[in-house]
């Protein structure tokens, strides 16, 4: 068995799960990048993968993560060509993908799909859409992640794993060639699995609400949007927003203007 998930945090509770349930023992892997934002155009073919490489680098350059987009460090290429692989070799081998309600884990989904097609009746999905789990205090709650969930509830979980459906190989993949052929950066979850698309500079007017007349450390500012706006998105992500703010001189800033801890603005004067 394949475990396939989106984000750090769920692979460490997902390993804890497993060390309680031999039932689901298998390999916990990552797919790294984040598909809510970036350009998607052509995004399985070479030119539209270097594209997507390009615009890492250029969001990440100069700040707390500079020159991560040139290495191999993220690579769910070459990821997914080991699991495809192994797919291919052992016939016997499952794979099951995990994915909570949040766009950074249903856009995953939709990008692996492309993948995994050829293994119909092999691929079972566990999509926890507004399920409610029992947290660490016995308290019920809707989780928006996989890694709030107590390990011991992942038990629970796994009844809930299906096969993907002809259908859903079908209708997925061809739901997300659109959201790739429309040319832009943001993508909204808006129930369900389905997505909205927006432009680059959708948090860019809830972004400079938390910039106010005194100075503040860029980290600050993140860190007050991540903690109240609706809809938010990763730091590095948001760092290169202001960057792209200051740009246009629409903040006072001082200091170097790399890391979210080097420097800090306020409303212009």
């Amino acid at each position: 068995m394949i475990h396939i998930v989106f984000n750090e945090a769920d692979v460490k509770v997902l390993n804890e799960a497993i060390a309680m349930d031999e039932s689901l023992s298998g390999e916990v892997i990552q797919i790294k990048d984040d598909y809510a934002v970036g350009p998607l155009y052509n995004i399985y073919v070479g030119e539209g993968m270097q594209a997507r490489r390009d615009w890492w680098s250029d969001v990440l350059a100069g700040g707390d993560l500079d020159g991560k987009a040139n290495t191999d460090e993220v690579n769910d290429q070459k990821t997914i060509a080991e699991v495809v692989g192994n797919l291919r070799r052992n016939e016997d081998e499952q794979l099951w993908i995990w994915a909570a309600q949040n766009k950074h884990d249903v856009c995953g989904y939709y990008w692996l799909l492309h993948y995994v097609k050829e293994f119909q009746g092999r691929v079972q999905i566990l999509y926890l859409n507004n399920l409610p789990f029992f947290n660490d205090k016995g308290q019920i709650f809707y989780p928006n992640w996989l890694h709030e969930i107590p390990a011991k509830e992942f038990l629970k979980a796994k009844k809930l794993a299906r096969e993907i459906t002809p259908s859903e190989f079908e209708v997925d993949p061809d739901e997300w060639t659109k959201l790739c052929n429309e040319i832009k950066g943001v993508r909204i979850l808006d129930g369900g699995k389905k997505l909205l698309q927006q432009d680059y500079d959708f948090y860019d007017g809830e972004l400079k609400k938390f910039v106010t007349a005194d100075w503040q450390k860029a980290n600050k500012v993140i860190h007050n949007f991540l903690s109240k706006a609706k809809h938010t998105t990763g730091d590095m992500y948001l760092l290169w927003r202001l960057k792209n703010m200051i740009a246009q001189e629409l903040f006072d800033v001082q200091g170097k203007l790399g890391a979210m801890k080097d420097f800090e603005i306020k409303t212009k004067a």
